[in-house]
C-alpha cells in the first residue's frame, strides 16, 4: 500500500489547473455574497427531536432513511438482504491498492481494452491521426480532446450509440512545439475542434469489451457547430452579439464536463468552466455588466489560449453578451446525426456539472444540476409538462420540449445538530451528518420569485439570483444523480479548502469540514419518493480522505475495512444501485480512480477501488452494467512535457499520452 500523507493538497498539476479551469482555485471564489449561510440557519434550529417532530411534512421527509442503518426496514432493498461481511452482487472484487503507476490498474480477473481515443476516425472519411501533423480539418472528423462524461444509449443487442464529451484542450501538451505566447491560427483552430462531443456507435466484441464500429451515425459537435437557444430566455437582450442578433442562435459548446442520458434516448452535457476562455473583462464600463461577469469569474486581461487574437467574440470588450452564451445545458440527439443541438435556458446558467433526470410522480421531468465552485449551490429544474415514454421520433421531440418551460429551484440545507459542528469533521452526537432541506423556487416561465431579479434576469445570471434567494453554499457541488433502485439523490462534492478561511463560509453539517481538501459524497430523499416535492431530508455517506484519520466517516462501515477515497468527482451507478465514484485531484498522493460502495444494508459504505487511472490522468465519465464498466481516462501525463513525458499511456513506447475511453470486463 502507498503510503498516504495526512495534509496533501489535490493531486492535480498546475497544467491541468491552467487549461481546465483558468486556476479557478487560486483566484478568490467569485460567491463573495453575503447571503444567509447554512451555518447561521442552523442556530436556529431545535434538536433532532424537535424537527422530526415539527408536523408531517418534515416527518415525512426525515422518514424515508429508515432503510439507511440495516434496520428492519431494509429489507425492502434487495441489495439489503446480502448476509453481512460477504460482498453485495456488483461489488464482488479485490480492491485495487493506491498506486502511481503509469497504467489502467484493474483487479485481478479482469480484462481492458481502448475503445477510442484522442484522434482515432469519428466521422466516415476521417484521415488517420497523426500528432505531427494535425490540421482543425482533420481534427474536426476525429476524436476530440480530454473526455469526460460518457453515455450509452442501446440500439440493439449488444449495441449502442455512445456520446462523448470533450471538455477542454491542453495546447502545451498537443503541440510539441506549441508557444503560449504566439499561438497560430491553425493551432487555435485545431482546439476548437478538439472541443465538443463525439457521437460513434460500440458493440460489445468477442471478448467481453466494446468496440466502434463504422456508421452513419459518427458526427463530431465542435465549437463551429450551429445550436440552438430555446427555452424562457431566448432571444434574451443578454444573449444578443453582433453575430446573432437574433440571440436564439450560438455557435458551438465549451467545456462539457459531465452530462446524463435522458429516457428519451438524448443526451445532455453541462457546459462548465467557460469563463477561462474569454479576455479583457475589465475593460467593460458598466459596473451592473462588470458585477455580473465577476460573479461568473470571466477572465481579465489576455486569455491563456489568446483565442481573443482571431476571433472577437472571446475579447469581452468587443461582445459583452458572448460569455452570456455559454454556462448552459445542451442537448444532442445522437439518433439523428443531422439534428440540430440545443441549449436549455430554463435550466439557468452556471457552471453545469451533469444534468441527470428522475420522473416525478406525476409524470413530469425533473433535473438535477451543480454548479462546480466553491460556495455555489445545486439546483433542481421541474418541466410544467409531462414525459411521454418511448424514444420514437414524435416521443423525443416532444419531450425535449418538456426543458422549455418548468420551475427553476435551488437548494437549501438544514443540519439538526446545531452548535455541535467545528470544523473538524468531528461526527455530531447522534452520529450522523444529517438534517433537512428545502428547494427554493428561482423562476417559472416568465415569472420571477427572486426580488429584484426579472425572471429573463434568473435564467441569465442564476448564480446572482440564488445569493439573493439565500441558499447553501457547499464544497464544490458536481455529478449529481438519482439511484434507479432506492430513489434517492446522490451528489459529489469535490472540495474546497476555502471553506472557514477569513471572511469566507465556516463549515456547516453539510459541509462539515474547514479546509475541505477531500470531499464528501451528499444523500437526499424527497418527501414520498417524489421529485416534485420542494421538501426533502438528506445525509451525507461519505466524509472522503484517509481512513485512518479522524476526519473521515464511511456511512458507518469500519473504516479499516475500505479504501482510502480522495476528491469525488462523477457518480454512477450500477443495476443493484450500487454507487460508483469517479475522482478527480486525489490529495492523498495515489493516483485517481473509480470506486465502488453500497448505499443500504450491513455493507453500506463500503468503499472499494475498483481501478486506478494513469499518471497525471483524472477518472471520467463512468458508466457499470452488468457486462462491462467504462470509464474516461482524462489529461494522462499532464503532470509533464512533450520534452519531458511522465505518461505514454495508452500506446507506450515513446508515443504521446492520448485521452481515451477504456472498457473493462470479468475475465
Amino acid at each position: 500500500m502507498l503510503s498516504l500523507p495526512l495534509f496533501a493538497h489535490s493531486g492535480r498539476s498546475s497544467v491541468t489547473c491552467e487549461y481546465r479551469c483558468g486556476n479557478a482555485c487560486a483566484h478568490e471564489a467569485p460567491n463573495t455574497s453575503d447571503n444567509e449561510y447554512f451555518g447561521d440557519v442552523a442556530k436556529g434550529v431545535l434538536s433532532r427531536r424537535g424537527v422530526f417532530k415539527a408536523g408531517a411534512v418534515m416527518t415525512a421527509a426525515a422518514g424515508g432513511f429508515a432503510a439507511l442503518s440495516g434496520t428492519p426496514a431494509a429489507a425492502a432493498s434487495p441489495v439489503a438482504l446480502t448476509k453481512p461481511g460477504r460482498p453485495v452482487p456488483g461489488t464482488d472484487f479485490a480492491p485495487v491498492a493506491p498506486n502511481t503507476a503509469d497504467a489502467l490498474v484493474v483487479p485481478p480477473g479482469f480484462r481492458q481494452n481502448v475503445v477510442i481515443r484522442w484522434g482515432d476516425p469519428v466521422v466516415p472519411g476521417a484521415p488517420a491521426f497523426d500528432p505531427a501533423k494535425q490540421t482543425a480539418a482533420a481534427q474536426a472528423k476525429q476524436f476530440g480532446y480530454n473526455n469526460d462524461f460518457v453515455g450509452l444509449i442501446p440500439t440493439g443487442h449488444n449495441s449502442y450509440f455512445m456520446v462523448v464529451n470533450h471538455e477542454y484542450t491542453t495546447e502545451v501538451q498537443m503541440f510539441p512545439s506549441y508557444d503560449a505566447n504566439n499561438p497560430t491560427r491553425e493551432q487555435v483552430e485545431i482546439a476548437w475542434a478538439a472541443h465538443g462531443l463525439s457521437v460513434v456507435q460500440v458493440e460489445k466484441d468477442r471478448e467481453g469489451g466494446l468496440k466502434v464500429v463504422p456508421s452513419r451515425y459518427g458526427r463530431r459537435i465542435t465549437l463551429d457547430t450551429g445550436f440552438e437557444v430555446r427555452g424562457p430566455a431566448a432571444g434574451s437582450q443578454y444573449l444578443k452579439t453582433s453575430a446573432d442578433p437574433s440571440g436564439r442562435r450560438v455557435r458551438g459548446t465549451q467545456n462539457n464536463c459531465s452530462g446524463g442520458v435522458t429516457p428519451w434516448g438524448t443526451v445532455l452535457s453541462g457546459e462548465e468552466n467557460f469563463h477561462q476562455y474569454f479576455a479583457n473583462a475589465d475593460k467593460v464600463t458598466d459596473p451592473v455588466a462588470q458585477a455580473r461577469l465577476k460573479r461568473y469569474g470571466v477572465g481579465t486581461g489576455t486569455s491563456t489560449r489568446k483565442w481573443e487574437r482571431f476571433d472577437k467574440r472571446w475579447d469581452v470588450a468587443q461582445e459583452p453578451n458572448e460569455p452570456n452564451r455559454f454556462g448552459w445545458v445542451v442537448e444532442i440527439d445522437p439518433n439523428d446525426p443531422h439534428s440540430t443541438p440545443v441549449k436549455h435556458t430554463a435550466l439557468g446558467r452556471f457552471k453545469h456539472e451533469a444534468a441527470n433526470i428522475k420522473i416525478t410522480g406525476d409524470g413530469r421531468v425533473a433535473v438535477y444540476s451543480g454548479d462546480d465552485e466553491r460556495f455555489d449551490y445545486i439546483y433542481k429544474f421541474v418541466s410544467k409538462g409531462k414525459y411521454k415514454p418511448g424514444t420514437s421520433t414524435h416521443a423525443r421531440r416532444h419531450n425535449m420540449a418538456l426543458l422549455d418551460e418548468g420551475t427553476l429551484y435551488v437548494a437549501k440545507f438544514t443540519g439538526d445538530s446545531p452548535g455541535e459542528i467545528d470544523g473538524t469533521g468531528k461526527l455530531p452526537s447522534d452520529g450522523e451528518f444529517d438534517g433537512t432541506g428545502e428547494w427554493l423556487p428561482l423562476a417559472s416561465g416568465d415569472k420571477s420569485f427572486v426580488d429584484g431579479f426579472t425572471a429573463e434576469e434568473v435564467y441569465v445570471f442564476t448564480r446572482l439570483a440564488a445569493d439573493k434567494a439565500g441558499a447553501t453554499k457547499m464544497d464544490r457541488p458536481e455529478d449529481i444523480e438519482p439511484n434507479p433502485v432506492n430513489g434517492r439523490i446522490y451528489a459529489a462534492l469535490t472540495n474546497n479548502s476555502d471553506r472557514g478561511a477569513a471572511g469566507k463560509a465556516g463549515a456547516d453539517e453539510v459541509n462539515p469540514r474547514n479546509g475541505n481538501k477531500n470531499g464528501h459524497i451528499l444523500e437526499w430523499e424527497e418527501v414520498h419518493g417524489d421529485a416534485a416535492s420542494t421538501k426533502f431530508s438528506w445525509r451525507l455517506l461519505l466524509v472522503c480522505g484517509d481512513p485512518a484519520t479522524a476526519d473521515t466517516y464511511f456511512g458507518g462501515f469500519p473504516k479499516n475495512q475500505v479504501s482510502p477515497i480522495s476528491c469525488p468527482d462523477n457518480v454512477a451507478f450500477d443495476p443493484y444501485g450500487n454507487l460508483w465514484i469517479s475522482t478527480d485531484g486525489n490529495a492523498l498522493g495515489s493516483n485517481d480512480g473509480l470506486f465502488s460502495v453500497p448505499v443500504a444494508g450491513p455493507e453500506r459504505g463500503h468503499v472499494k477501488q475498483f481501478l486506478t487511472v494513469p499518471i497525471g490522468a483524472e477518472t471520467c465519465g463512468p458508466v457499470v452494467t452488468r457486462d462491462f464498466v467504462v470509464v474516461a481516462v482524462q489529461h494522462p501525463g499532464e503532470n509533464g512535457t512533450p520534452s519531458a513525458p511522465t505518461s505514454h499511456w495508452p500506446d507506450g513506447g515513446t508515443s504521446p499520452a492520448r485521452p481515451a475511453v477504456v472498457s473493462v470486463w470479468r475475465d
